[in-house]
């Protein structure tokens, strides 16, 4: 048996009978006489358990065990499972012990069959515990942290390290999984975690956010050089193993497209750190992906994607075409870039102004009402608002923080109007930001008589 049990108790004769008692059985048995000593040994070892007397001089065992929950905080350590010792019958001492958060207690003088199982109980039950948290934390399929525990012990991390903020999305994927199928996908997935492991050091944390996104964060990167790098040997690693899967014929431009923050450089706020890397990695798919975006610069594209060669235009038209319906037509209207919204803002404007049609325009700004509004997540919200409220031939950016303009082709100056009061009300309605408020107007597109 492998469990270390560290026992304290001023007591020499309780401590010598106790290291018999389990080193008969295969414990190890460290045993100390003062909540100094354990505080001391558990500087370079952690016990699977600690046996600790309630009556010791300097610190009584609530006082040890209320520092030792502290100790263990302070470090980010597990809780390590302690049982009173008391030769103390007192219901209400036993009471305290448990309210505090103690495992089980022990009655002096030792029988030796109950101090075994409740000893061996407790174990079990912790390890079990440890288990079930553990397998909770895990994405089955990849084996890396869940979004839930990977974005709570990222956002540690960013508050806390230096390094660097990565967001990873795979290219294509929904092509692959309709090609090939779902399993297929799958294997891709897991393909691309084992490529990770390869590629990420023991300190690094990554997590599974979504299908095909994936989170990361690595400790003491700091040079654009280094990100660069690593979407370099991604993209490669990823190609050659898709094509030893799929075979040589496999035609999909499969890769993988990452935005990248520096920490603390360009701050420390989680939040704001995910938007910057979720805007960055959003310009390199609309570049044409397979490379990096560093958030607040225009990134660098990997220059060595490689499409396969077509000769046949109507095969080369339906392989394009796939590719980008990648995401399918959507029920949703389109939330774009700065620079994309400009594209199709004129695209728009020159298509109506030559059809005679009209277009709406409207602004949205939300402003704290209090100093207790959480501005990111309203931001958050009310583009999930705009995007299920507005037609899926609308667009719409967000301009600057918390300053939102769309297009509604097609609308007059009333019908604008009209869908601006609707987009406040369900926002009334249904926003959770009750410390934000929303101001906004509405026009129609107009041209200048000159304009050709």
């Amino acid at each position: 048996m492998d469990n270390r049990i560290a026992v304290v108790d001023d007591e020499v004769i309780n401590l010598t009978n106790i290291r018999m008692i389990l080193g008969s059985e295969g414990f190890k048995v460290s045993c100390l006489r003062s909540g100094k000593d354990l505080f001391k040994f558990l500087e370079k070892n952690i016990p699977d358990l600690i046996l600790l007397d309630i009556m010791m001089p300097d610190m009584d065992g609530f006082e040890v065990y209320h520092a030792l929950r502290e100790f263990e905080e302070k470090i980010d350590r597990a809780q390590v499972p302690v049982i009173f010792l008391t030769g103390d019958n007192d219901s209400e001492t036993e009471r305290r012990g448990l309210s505090a958060g103690a495992s089980d207690f022990i009655h002096k003088p030792f029988d030796r069959d109950i101090l075994l199982a409740r000893i061996a109980n407790t174990i079990e039950q912790s390890k079990t515990i440890e288990s079930l948290a553990e397998e909770a934390a895990i994405d089955k399929l990849t084996g890396f942290l869940n979004k839930a525990s990977g974005t709570d012990r990222i956002r540690e991390l960013c508050g806390s390290n230096r390094g660097a903020l990565l967001l990873f999305d795979l290219d294509n994927f929904k092509l692959v999984n309709d090609l090939y199928g779902h399993d297929c996908g799958d294997r891709v997935l897991v393909s691309f975690a084992e490529i990770m492991r390869e590629n990420t050091r023991t300190g690094d944390v990554v997590s599974r956010i979504g299908g095909d996104e994936f989170l990361a964060f690595f400790p003491d990167m700091s040079d654009e050089r280094a990100v660069a790098s690593l979407s370099s040997r991604l993209n490669a690693r990823l190609a050659e193993k898709c094509r030893e899967l799929m075979g040589d014929d496999f035609d999909v431009p499969i890769g993988i497209s990452c935005g990248a923050s520096m920490v603390p450089a360009q701050g420390r706020d989680y939040e704001n750190l995910f938007l910057g890397v979720d805007q960055a990695l959003y310009k390199v798919k609309q570049g044409g992906k397979h490379g990096y975006g560093m958030s607040g610069a225009s990134g660098v594209n990997d220059p060595g994607t490689v499409y396969p060669e077509v000769s046949d235009p109507e095969e080369e038209m339906e392989r394009l075409t796939r590719i980008y319906e990648e995401r399918g037509t959507g029920q949703e209207a389109m939330m774009l870039s700065s620079d994309a919204f400009s594209w199709c803002c004129r695209y728009i404007m020159r298509s109506v102004k030559k059809n005679g049609q009209s277009a709406g325009k409207i602004v949205f700004i939300l402003k704290p009402a209090n100093e207790n509004a959480d501005m990111v997540a309203a931001e958050a919200e009310f583009s999930d608002i705009l995007k299920s409220v507005l037609r899926k031939v609308d667009i719409f950016t967000i301009n600057k923080s918390c300053h939102f303009f769309a297009i509604l082709p097609g609308l007059g100056r009333d019908e604008t109007r009209e869908m601006m009061d609707h987009i406040r009300k369900s926002w009334e309605k249904t926003s959770k930001a009750v410390d934000t408020e929303v101001r906004c107007a509405a026009g129609e597109v107009s041209f200048p008589e000159d304009e050709v």
